[in-house]
């Protein structure tokens, strides 16, 4: 959905709540057009139970997106949020999910449901599934073991090599014209392999990724991910994006330097966490901006602010949020 048709176009992949934040913060800004591209091999959960039940693409993250660009209308962001308690057939589903499921099953097509439900929530911007194939994340683990699944791949330590099956889907062709018109192409913040690299494992999005004439800015994560991303650095994450998406150049890397209070960080090393945090002097690739975007919920979880997140945004595309 356009927003105006004036100012810049903004396109961001990923997937998982990372994503989710970075929406909230660019449907801030005075946008001609914002596009989320969303990554669809998510095989946990609910999205999980009802991708194997009726054979869809996982619904979870592109509902994230949708809900993350909806309008202020809390009755039906509350609705689509709502998780059935429960252990019977839906417990552990959202509405939103079971919703998507319906919208697939009458469409048959899962790119037109959630064209759907975002005029149903009257979404700012559009959400693209990244293609419309099944597709499931293959990694060979570090001891070379082979794991099956984004589940797997999340438990089982940094993988050396990851990879699409099929190896080869098509993107959604909406993706690929809206990396093509962007002005800024933004990736992350997200789970390096689970929700940022498999966008890029897309042949046609990881080549118009390459080939865009947008700024292409890297959102590094607060903390490491435990089970994906142990001991890694801002430049080994940086590094690995680049061995998994050859010709794609990360142009500017935005990292958080304000410290975590000392509650939440004993909490984050208590699960094997670590900050990351940007480096004195920084080699490249590309440029590094260090500005304090750490923000600390109620719950006592560290997340990017959204307001700061998003003035960071405008300042790169010279507007005003």
């Amino acid at each position: 959905m356009e927003r105006s048709d004036k100012g810049p176009r903004l396109v961001a992949l990923g997937g998982g709540s990372g994503l989710s934040t970075l929406l909230r913060a660019a449907k801030r800004l005075p946008l001609r057009s914002l596009a989320a591209i969303v990554t669809v091999t998510d095989d946990g959960g609910s999205s999980g139970r009802l991708r194997r039940e009726y054979g869809m693409p996982p619904p979870g993250d592109v509902r994230n997106c949708l809900l993350a660009l909806a309008e202020d209308d809390e009755l039906l962001t509350r609705l689509f949020a709502h998780r059935f308690p429960g252990l019977g057939p839906t417990g552990g589903h959202s509405f939103g999910n079971l919703f998507m499921t319906a919208l697939h099953q009458l469409t048959g097509d899962f790119p037109r449901a959630v064209r759907l439900a975002a005029e149903v929530l009257r979404v700012r911007g559009s959400v693209l599934p990244a293609t419309e194939e099944d597709v499931h994340l293959v990694a060979e683990g570090r001891d070379g073991e082979l794991l099956v699944g984004e589940t797997a791949i999340s438990r089982g330590g940094p993988p050396r090599r990851l990879r699409l099956s099929p190896p080869d889907p098509p993107a959604l062709p909406e993706a690929v014209a809206a990396i093509e018109a962007a002005d800024l192409v933004v990736m992350g913040p997200g789970s390096l392999y689970t929700s940022i690299v498999p966008n890029l494992l897309v042949p046609e999005l990881r080549r118009a990724v390459a080939r865009t004439k947008a700024q292409r800015v890297l959102v590094a994560n607060l903390v490491t991910q435990p089970g994906e991303t142990d001991g890694y650095d801002l430049a080994r994450h940086v590094a690995e994006l680049a061995a998994h998406a050859p010709g794609v150049a990360v142009d500017v890397v935005l990292a958080n330097d304000a410290p975590i209070p000392a509650e939440a960080a004993a909490h984050y090393r208590e699960s094997g966490a670590a900050p990351v945090v940007p480096p004195a002097e920084w080699p490249g690739p590309g440029r590094l901006e260090a500005l304090p975007l750490l923000t600390v919920t109620e719950e006592g979880a560290v997340r990017h602010d959204p307001r700061r997140l998003a003035d960071t945004l405008a300042a790169m595309l010279g507007v005003h949020a």
